[in-house]
């Protein structure tokens, strides 16, 4: 007569499962969270132009005039609070963008770089259109 074998894992299985998933947890939980520059560069891009077009609109919803004013590390729209960058991304570029009431601007480009990642967010002086472009 033949003896089945039950289907199912062994204590010896599970334990061995379980000691590779906790080596694997600490390795992943020791390297901190996982990050990229150039998809923080990139983000901080997208969220500088949108604060861009939102500052157009403002200034034409309220028909007076909205500026955007920069520094290294951050940018606030007038009557509104500070956003920050990453800490590993710097601004340069124009220190102020002024909207007008028509959604015309002052014009003006940002760059937005990390390490060897760079990032240009332009204002056209006429038509307050915000473009966002690679850059080499």
């Amino acid at each position: 007569m033949m003896r089945h074998r039950e289907s199912g894992f062994t204590l010896l299985e599970m334990i061995v499962v379980l000691a590779i998933l906790g080596l694997m947890l600490g390795i992943v939980v020791a390297r901190g969270p996982m990050h990229s520059t150039r998809l923080d560069t990139e983000a901080a891009a997208r969220e500088l132009a949108g604060a861009l077009r939102m500052a157009r609109g403002r200034a034409i919803a309220r028909d007076q005039a909205v500026s955007v004013r920069f520094a290294a590390d951050r940018y606030q729209i007038e009557g509104m609070a500070a956003h920050a960058v990453p800490t590993d991304v710097s601004l340069t570029g124009n220190s102020v963008i002024r909207f007008a009431p028509d959604g015309s601007s002052s014009g003006g480009t940002i760059v937005v770089q990390a390490s060897n990642i760079r990032m240009v967010v332009a204002v056209n002086w006429l038509t307050g259109h915000v473009d966002t472009v690679a850059a080499q």
